[in-house]
């Protein structure tokens, strides 16, 4: 999923998002008895044994949370502190119109609205912050009690 991201290949990527998130596992009643574990819980394996096909194991043992939260936060979403500034860099399906994030860092609380009207899988083709255009590889990210209102809009093909 995060090779994919990176590749900029949004709709593959979000698909692997799908297959791996255990909430897809437990759509139906025959998902919940196929998969028999946490449905909120993300599972190291699922099992190709013939006897047990479909079934997760290993769901508290392992970092595969982290990286999935990763994987979405940092690859598709794109959004990434760095110190005392932020990036966005998304990598999503060209169908979505956009998504929001509200962030907080201490008494300060970021609005940010991502823009896909282009429907493009990445690429920043425009980042305002409060009005004033930003690189959106470097926003500042300051906790002064504030609202900032974060714009970011999709058009280009390739990352920023």
């Amino acid at each position: 999923m995060i090779a994919l991201a990176r590749l900029g290949r949004g709709d593959e990527a979000m698909e692997l998002f799908h297959m791996l998130n255990p909430t897809s596992h437990a759509r139906s009643p025959e998902g919940v008895e196929r998969y028999k574990t946490e449905p909120y819980v993300v599972a190291a394996d699922v099992y190709a044994h013939p006897m047990h096909v479909g079934r997760g194991g290993w769901t508290w043992y392992t970092g595969s949370a982290g990286w999935m939260y990763q994987a979405a936060i940092h690859e598709l979403l794109g959004l990434k502190r760095q110190g005392s500034t932020i990036s966005v860099s998304p990598c999503v399906p060209a169908m979505w119109p956009g998504y929001s994030i509200d962030l907080r860092h201490g008494g300060t609380r970021y609005r940010i609205t991502v823009d896909n009207s282009a429907h493009r899988h990445g690429g920043v083709r425009l980042a305002t912050l409060d009005g004033s255009s930003v690189d959106p590889r470097a926003i500042p990210f300051v906790d002064d009690g504030r609202t900032h209102d974060l714009v970011i809009e999709i058009g280009v093909t390739t990352r920023v």
